[in-house]
């Protein structure tokens, strides 16, 4: 695979190698974790993730179709989208004035 894709793919994975984003998706995952159990028993705990992974998570609620699978899929979908952003501000914010774009 070569051209943009590639590129697109390399920033990507760049923006999921940094520690926040790291930190932002093992929180999620964590969270989702609790919910789905916490939410066996009759709470409304399920609507944590959803306010974690705002607002990708919701508007993937709000587009996708209705289901249970649709439901934890855009929340999942959210969450890395979320993640992606995150790291390319950390990365962006660790640059500074220095625009360093081959690292």
């Amino acid at each position: 695979m070569t051209g943009p894709g590639l590129f697109v793919l390399r920033g990507v994975r760049r923006a999921l190698g940094t520690v926040a984003a790291r930190v932002y998706l093992t929180g999620c995952a964590l969270l989702l974790g609790w919910a789905l159990v916490a939410a066996s028993e009759g709470s409304m705990a399920i609507v944590v993730p959803i306010f974690a992974s705002l607002p990708a998570g919701l508007v993937l609620l709000l587009v996708l179709p209705e289901g249970d699978t649709t439901f934890l899929l855009s929340i999942v979908l959210g969450t890395l989208i979320n993640a992606v952003v995150i790291g390319w501000c950390a990365r962006a914010l660790r640059r500074g004035s220095n625009p360093d774009t081959a690292s």
